[in-house]
């Protein structure tokens, strides 16, 4: 069965280019990006890892842990770091779980038969430091993700989790938000001096600091 926002992000302990991992003591009190690749030494996979790789400084920012996965082994796992580290220019930090039993695959439903029965799709999860899904994105095998929108919606999830706002279309760090509807409006000029009614469902307000 597929796992839905909201939903608690399954357990696991696997073997991985780290080493033996428990996911949860991995990720502690953290928040955490888990994203699969249909498999090793694929073209497409070796970008996407050198673009995660290159943005480390960004997820430790917002205190997020980074966790790939694909169906090879940990061996294979560290000699295809390799050639990451050196097309890419990065260094891969990260643990890359080596799921070759499909364990992890089956429970965060990551292969989809029509799209293979044995690879992963590119599927991300993002999970609060409560253990709960707060983002899911699913991606071809043909497309390489963009990790940049993958940061945009964990700022806007962690906005909205410490404040009563949420974000418009196409909103990025630094912009104007949205003042949630269970906000009424004498406790919005309490929380948000100053805010903006464009409609009585639509109210803007800068971004909180």
């Amino acid at each position: 069965m597929s796992l839905r926002i909201g939903d608690i992000a399954p357990n696991f302990t696997s073997d991985s280019s780290k080493g033996t991992i428990n996911f949860y003591d991995y990720l502690g009190d953290s928040w955490g990006l888990i994203f699969s690749h249909p498999a090793d030494y694929t073209p497409v996979c070796t970008t996407e890892l050198g673009a995660t790789a290159a943005l480390n400084g960004e997820f430790e920012k917002r205190n997020v842990k980074v966790i790939a996965l694909s169906v090879d082994s940990a061996d294979s796992h560290l000699k295809w770091i390799n050639d990451i580290n050196e097309t890419q220019g990065v260094h891969v930090d990260f643990p890359i779980i080596a799921d070759e039993s499909k364990q992890v695959a089956e429970l965060y439903d990551m292969i989809h038969p029509n799209a293979s029965a044995t690879a992963t799709v590119r599927s991300v999860f993002v999970i609060a430091p409560d253990k709960s899904i707060k983002m899911t994105m699913t991606y071809p095998m043909s497309a390489g993700r963009n990790f940049n929108e993958i940061l945009r919606v964990i700022d806007s999830l962690q906005l909205s989790a410490k404040y009563s706002v949420a974000t418009p279309a196409n909103w990025k760090n630094g912009d104007d938000v949205i003042i949630s509807l269970a906000v009424k409006d004498e406790d919005a000029a309490i929380k948000f001096p100053g805010y903006k009614t464009i409609k009585p469902y639509l109210r803007t307000t800068p971004q909180p600091k």
